[in-house]
């Protein structure tokens, strides 16, 4: 049987709250590129959570940009924050592959600093994420 829109986004926004957990943990601990890269994709996923919880049935791409444009026809709150949250779709790639970074590799260029402030925008789209779908569940539309 197939799952409720609540019920689906709810399942998503718990597995980006599962790597939200990771993504702080690898950020105080020296794991910066990943930390970074795992704040994208818990931005991604808090954001297919919303969408899911709209009744969308097929949400498909990993750009937090686009996701949240999608979002914000539902939702204004998102659409204000679409433009922050954007920055850690440039964390997608370069975070893990060192052919995005002559001479380098993603290990050696992120810092505490740079995956801090991913950490706390991944942060932001779950909190708001999470008060728009409680408010959709409670009926208060």
């Amino acid at each position: 049987m197939r799952k409720s829109g609540i019920e689906e986004g709810k399942r998503w926004l718990e597995q980006a709250k599962e790597d939200l957990k990771w993504a702080q943990r690898l950020a105080e601990e020296g794991g910066y590129h990943i930390a970074c890269f795992l704040s994208q994709q818990v931005a991604e996923k808090a954001i297919k959570a919303f969408l899911y919880s709209k009744g969308e049935t097929i949400v498909i791409g990993h750009s937090v940009n686009l996701l949240s444009q999608k979002a914000s026809q539902y939702n204004e709150r998102i659409g204000e924050k679409c433009e922050r949250w954007s920055i850690l779709d440039g964390y997608y790639i370069p975070t893990r592959y060192p052919n995005g970074l002559p001479d380098s590799i993603p290990a050696k260029i992120y810092n505490k600093e740079i995956a801090v402030k991913a950490v706390e925008l991944a942060e932001d789209a779950v909190n708001t994420v999470v008060e728009l779908i409680e408010h959709d569940d409670a009926g208060l539309n």
